[in-house]
C-alpha cells in the first residue's frame, strides 16, 4: 500500500526575529536537512507524495479555544514589536508573520496523513511539519508549538472515520503537556510519553509529567509518563521501556490508529535532551509500533536539534515505514539503574490498569518522584557531572548503517506437490550437500528413512540459509516431513559453519531439544504447556503457559515481556521459527510473531513447519512479505499462574540476560 510523505518548503518560511535564547535553536533548517536527507537517500521517491493542506477553523478547533485561534489570526499583521509583546503571554515560543500559516499547514499535513492511512491510501506515513505541536494547550502557545497537531489529528480521526481506540506515542524527549492535557479524562485515546524530567527539574517543569499522573476520571490509566531522571539514556533503556511498559498496555489496548509524536531530541548529540541512543533506535521503536492496528501508523515531526543525528534519525524512521530490513542493535547492556527506576515506577502506577502489568513489582524504596526535589547543591553538582561525563552535545557517532534489501523477499522450500504462496519464491535449485553431511542426515532421519526426496529437499534448505546469509533471500518458508528432526538438523548440522548466532523460537512441545549448547551460538527459547523449571543452560529458555500457545494473551505476553528482551540482548544472526504440530497458535498471533521477530537478524528469519500445518502457509507467508498483522482483539485476562510463572521466570533469568530487568 505504500507510504505516505507530506513536506511542504512553506513551512521552512518563519524563523525568530529577535534574540532569545531559549527558542535559538528552533530553525528553519530543521525542516531542510530532514528532507534533503530524503531526497539524497532515494527515500522520498520510494514515498508517496501527499500535498500539504491547511486545517480549517473547525478543525483547529476540536482542540483549540476560539478566543485563541482569533488571538493568533491576527499574528501575520502584527509589528515586530507587537509580535514580541503578543509572544510574552506564552512559554518558550515565538512569532512571525508566517507563523499562522504554517501552523496551519502543520496541523492539515497531520490530517492529510490520517485521511491517507485511513481510507487506505497508503499504509503508514510521515509528516515533517514545522512548527511542531505537543506543547500547546487549549488556549495557549508553548515550547515553540502553536496548534497541537497529533490531538488535532487524533480527535479528527475519531470524528470522521469513527476511531474507537487512538495510541499516541511521544518520544521526544520532553513531555508534550498538551497532549496529556487534552485526552487526560478519555479512555479512548492512551497516551504515551517518556521525557527528561530530573526531578521536575527539566523543561517545562510539571508536577504532571512525573510518573504517577495517569489520567484521571474515566481516563485513569490510560496516560504512562516514563520521567528519565538522568541523561545519556542508551538503546538499551529505550528498549526495555517499550518491552516491559508501553508494548504490554498498547496490545491490551488495541489501538485502531498509532500516531507518533515523533521528537528526535531524545537522539544522540541532541543539545536539549543529552541522551546516547543512536539514530538506528528509532528503526526498531517504529518496527514494534506498526504490527499494531493493522499497521496503521501517523508520525508526524516534533522536535529534534542537533541536525545531523535528526536527519539521520528521519531516515532510519522511513526506511522501517517502507519495510526495509532493520538494522542490528549491537552491545546492548540493558537498562541503566535510573531507567530500570522510572519503568519500576510506571508498572507499578499502572498495573491496576492493566492486566499485562498486573505482576508488577511494587515501586522502589528510593522515592524518586517529584516530592523530593534536589536541593540547589545537589542540582548544581549533578549538572556538573553531567556536563563534564554525560554530554553529548559535542559527541560522536558511527554513521547507521546501510540498510540494503535482498534481491528476493522471501522464498520456500516446498513438496513439489503443494503450491508455493503467492509473493514467495520456490526455491528449486540446490547444491549437492557432502557426503559426510549426507551420512549425518540418514543417522538423524533413521527413523523416518531420507530417500532421495529428502536429501533434495534439505539441500534445497542449506542453499536457503547459505542464501539468507548472504543477503540474496531476506527470510524464508519449509515444509517438512518431521519438524523436529529438521529443526535439529538445521542447528547441528546446516548452520555451524555460516551462522554465529541463532536464536531458536520454539512454539509448541518438544522434548529432545538436545542441541542446546553452552557456547552461545544458539539461543533456544521454548513456548508450550509443557512444565519446566529445568534451565539447563542459560542458552535454553522454557515458557510454560497453562493452556499452552493456544492461550493468546498469556503467549503475547511471553513474547513481549521475555522474547523481545532476550532476543535484542542476544543479537542473533540468524532467527529459527519453528512451528510444532499440534501447537496451538492462533493465526493472528501467529502472524505477529513473525511480524515481531523481522527485527532480529535484518529480517533473516527461517520458518520450519510440519507439512500437514500447510493450511496456515498463507498466513505465514503474509507476515514474511511484511504485511500488519491481524490485531489481537479483546485479549482476555492472562492467568495469574502464568502471571507468576513469567514474573519467576524472569527474576531468575536477569542476572544473565540484563534487558529482562524491570526492579531495580
Amino acid at each position: 500500500m505504500g507510504t505516505a510523505l507530506l513536506y511542504d518548503e512553506e513551512m521552512t518560511k518563519y524563523k525568530l526575529l529577535w534574540v532569545d535564547p531559549a527558542c535559538k535553536i528552533e530553525v528553519p533548517e530543521r525542516l531542510i536537512v530532514s528532507y534533503e536527507a530524503l531526497v539524497k537517500s532515494g527515500l522520498s521517491d520510494r514515498c508517496i507524495s501527499i500535498p500539504a493542506r491547511e486545517a480549517s477553523d473547525s478543525e483547529i478547533l476540536l482542540v483549540h479555544s476560539e478566543l485563541y485561534l482569533e488571538a493568533v489570526k491576527k499574528t501575520p499583521y502584527m509589528t515586530l514589536e507587537d509580535l514580541k509583546e503578543f509572544t510574552l503571554q506564552f512559554g518558550d515560543v515565538y512569532f512571525h508573520p508566517n507563523i499562522y500559516h504554517c501552523a496551519k499547514l502543520a496541523s492539515g499535513s497531520a490530517l492529510q496523513l490520517v485521511d491517507s492511512v485511513m481510507t487506505g491510501k497508503v499504509r503508514n506515513g510521515i509528516a515533517l511539519v514545522r512548527p511542531p505541536g505537543h506543547h500547546s494547550m487549549h488556549g495557549a502557545a508553548n515550547g515553540f508549538c502553536v496548534f497541537n497537531n497529533v490531538a488535532i489529528a487524533a480527535r479528527y480521526a475519531k470524528q470522521k472515520y469513527g476511531v474507537k481506540r487512538v495510541l499516541i506515542v511521544d518520544w521526544d524527549i520532553h513531555h508534550g503537556q498538551g497532549v496529556q492535557y487534552c485526552f487526560e479524562d478519555d479512555p479512548s485515546v492512551l497516551y504515551f510519553s517518556w521525557h527528561r524530567y530530573e526531578h521536575q527539574n527539566f523543561w517545562p517543569n510539571l508536577r504532571e509529567s512525573d510518573y504517577d499522573s495517569v489520567g484521571k476520571e474515566s481516563g485513569a490509566g490510560f496516560n504512562i509518563n516514563v520521567p528519565w531522571n538522568n541523561v545519556g539514556m542508551e538503546n538499551s533503556d529505550y528498549l526495555s521501556v517499550f518491552c516491559h511498559v508501553l508494548l504490554p498496555v498498547a496490545y491490551e489496548f488495541c489501538p485502531d490508529l498509532v500516531l507518533v509524536c515523533a521528537g528526535f531530541d531524545s537522539a544522540i548529540g541532541d543539545p536539549e535532551g543529552e541522551m546516547c541512543a543512536t539514530p538506528d533506535i528509532f528503526a526498531h521503536l517504529t518496527h514494534l509500533l506498526m504490527n499494531l492496528a493493522g499497521g496503521k501508523l501517523c508520525a508526524v515531526l516534533e522536535g529534534g536539534y542537533n541536525l545531523t543525528s535528526l536527519e539521520q534519525s528521519v531516515c532510519q524512521t522511513v526506511h522501517t515505514l517502507l519495510g526495509d530490513p532493520l538494522p542490528q542493535l549491537a552491545n546492548l547492556r540493558g537498562p541503566c539503574k535510573s531507567a530500570i527506576e522510572s519503568l519500576q515506577c510506571a508498572r507499578s502506577a499502572h498495573r491496576r490498569y492493566w492486566s499485562f502489568l498486573k505482576h508488577a513489582a511494587d515501586p522502589p524504596m528510593t522515592d524518586i518522584s517529584t516530592k523530593h526535589i534536589k536541593s540547589a547543591m545537589e542540582e548544581e553538582e549533578k549538572t556538573e557531572m553531567a556536563e563534564e561525563e554525560r554530554c553529548t552535545e559535542g559527541k560522536v557517532w558511527p554513521e547507521p548503517p546501510e540498510r540494503l534489501c535482498p534481491p528476493v523477499c522471501s522464498a520456500s522450500v516446498l513438496p513439489d506437490d503443494v503450491a508455493c504462496p503467492d509473493g514467495l519464491k520456490r526455491l528449486s535449485s540446490s547444491k549437492d550437500l557432502e557426503p559426510l553431511l549426507v551420512s549425518k542426515l540418514k543417522n538423524r532421519f533413521r527413523t523416518a528413512a531420507v530417500d532421495g526426496d529428502g536429501v533434495t529437499t534439505f539441500s534445497r534448505l542449506y542453499t536457503l540459509i547459505e542464501k539468507l546469509v548472504a543477503n540474496e533471500i531476506r527470510n524464508g518458508l519449509v515444509l517438512v516431513p518431521d519438524v523436529a528432526a529438521a529443526m535439529m538438523c538445521v542447528v547441528q548440522d546446516l548452520i555451524s559453519d555460516l551462522v554465529k548466532r541463532v536464536l531458536v523460537v520454539c512454539v509448541g512441545k518438544e522434548k529432545e531439544l538436545d542441541y542446546v549448547t553452552t557456547d552461545g551460538k544458539v539461543l533456544v527459547v521454548q513456548i508450550s504447556s509443557e512444565d519446566s523449571e529445568e534451565q539447563r543452560s542459560k542458552y535454553y529458555i522454557p515458557v510454560c503457559l497453562k493452556k499452552g500457545c493456544s492461550d493468546t494473551s498469556g503467549f503475547i505476553q511471553a513474547v513481549l515481556g521475555l522474547l523481545l528482551p532476550l532476543g535484542y540482548e542476544y543479537n542473533p544472526d540468524l532467527v529459527l521459527l519453528v512451528r510444532m504440530p499440534g501447537s496451538g497458535v492462533v493465526d493472528s498471533m501467529w502472524q505477529q510473531l513473525i511480524g515481531l521477530l523481522q527485527g532480529f537478524a535484518k529480517g533473516h528469519t527461517l520458518v520450519l513447519m510440519q507439512v500437514n500445518e500447510k493450511a496456515c502457509m498463507g498466513s505465514t507467508a503474509s507476515a514474511l512479505l511484511g504485511h500488519p498483522a491481524p490485531p489481537l482483539q479483546d485479549l482476555q485476562t492472562p492467568f495469574p499462574e502464568d502471571g507468576d510463572a513469567l514474573e519467576r521466570l524472569r527474576e531468575r533469568l536477569q542476572a544473565d540476560w540484563k534487558m529482562l530487568q524491570t526492579t531495580s
